[in-house]
């Protein structure tokens, strides 16, 4: 019986490039208006799925709603206006 280790070059080859690369890094920072936008979204869900949503609970949802379209709407402007390099003119 072979042992397996993760470290093996067999399982799992080792890499360098386990850290995100700055571009990727560029990316997360870009989208995270976003990703919070969706998170509070998701809090003002959960907080209504044992009981009956409040007029103050529906209130908030459709406000998180709003800032969820509010920032795709932002992200969506912002990479349609940017241009890659070797993009035809």
């Amino acid at each position: 019986m072979k042992p397996i280790a993760a470290l093996k070059n067999l399982v799992t080859p080792w890499s360098d490039g386990l850290e995100p690369s700055d571009a990727e890094l560029d990316a997360i920072e870009v989208e995270l208006p976003l990703i919070l936008a969706e998170r509070d979204l998701l809090d003002a869900q959960i907080m209504t799925i044992d009981r009956t949503p409040s007029e103050v609970d529906e209130r908030r949802i459709r406000r998180a709603r709003n800032r969820v379209l509010a920032a795709r709407r932002d992200l969506a402007n912002r990479t349609a206006g940017s241009t890659v390099s070797g993009d035809a003119a």
